[in-house]
């Protein structure tokens, strides 16, 4: 299991996985309607080599996917003990249509998980604009036995929106985190916890909300 989750992919899917909604969630003004692009500046971290990670917008402009090809932590077996813990910090390059501007509203996180008796799992996350503070890392934590899916939201209420400055192109940085605790568990089990996928079927989901900019005089 563990090497069909992390290896075979070089390249993850740059199509939005069937994990997304059929129908995002809107948030805020209606989403422009001109196109939107998204470029990975930079990619750092011990769960995501450059080239291992890909984004893709949703076609209405509600949201956009990131997916990891190679994102797993581990322990147990014949795991190092680096291996329990992975991070990963992606700065996006986000082009918009000009007028509006765009905070995030929503983030949702997935992968698999397997997690014998005794461990524990821990994923946790924030992101933050170049030059803006950074919000709060919210963590989600999981607890063996566990044998299945995962997944886990952030919600920023509406009056707490971050909104990237109007006219100005600022990286939006993504910094994600898994870790797996097996000091309680039988050490000869191997538990795992990943958010990544070999097909882009598993994939975290960043809905936008827009916000029309002030007309300039």
């Amino acid at each position: 299991m563990l090497s069909a989750l992390s290896a075979g992919a070089a390249v993850a899917s740059l199509l939005l996985g069937s994990a997304s909604p059929a129908t995002p969630a809107r948030f805020g003004d209606d989403p422009p309607s001109g196109r939107i692009t998204i470029d990975v500046a930079t990619v750092n971290g011990s769960g995501c080599r450059p080239g291992s990670a890909a984004v893709a917008v949703a076609p209405d402009n509600t949201a956009f996917t990131v997916t990891y090809s190679e994102y797993l932590a581990q322990t147990g077996g014949a795991s190092k003990p680096t291996d329990a813990r992975k991070n990963c910090q992606i700065a996006l390059n986000v082009h918009v249509p000009q007028g509006f501007t765009y905070a995030i509203a929503r983030a949702d996180y997935r992968g698999y998980a397997s997690l014998a008796s005794g461990a524990k799992g821990l994923e946790q996350a924030n992101y933050y604009f170049q030059g803006q503070p950074q919000t709060a890392r919210i963590s989600h934590p999981f607890a063996g036995p566990y044998e299945n899916n995962w997944q886990s939201s952030d919600e920023t209420d509406i009056d707490q929106l971050v909104y990237a400055p109007c006219g100005e192109e600022r990286y939006f940085n993504i910094n994600t985190e898994l870790r797996v605790d097996g000091s309680a568990a039988d050490p000869k089990t191997t538990s795992y916890m990943a958010m990544d996928s070999t097909d882009g079927s598993i994939n975290t989901l960043y809905h936008f909300a827009w916000k029309q900019c002030p007309a300039r005089r």
